[in-house]
């Protein structure tokens, strides 16, 4: 039992480094679109995106539709 969740974390723990990867390459282009893009209006557009892409959310902060219960501790 205890090989299969060291390769089962090791598959997790790839595909986190995948996604981050992913990540930090979408941010670099959009980040570099919006220094060298021809048009202003292309480099509003991908500053926004940046915006949005960099956004960081509150910890305690819940998915939309998810209401808070008071006096529950998540």
């Amino acid at each position: 039992m205890f090989p299969m969740l060291v390769e089962e974390s090791a598959v997790a723990a790839v595909l986190a480094l995948g996604a981050g990867l992913v990540r930090g390459l979408v941010v670099a282009v959009v980040a570099l679109t919006s220094v060298v893009a021809r048009t202003p209006a292309r480099r509003r557009d991908a500053r926004a995106t940046l915006t949005i892409l960099l956004r960081r959310e509150p910890r305690d902060s819940f998915p939309p539709g998810r209401a808070r219960i008071e006096g529950s501790e998540d």
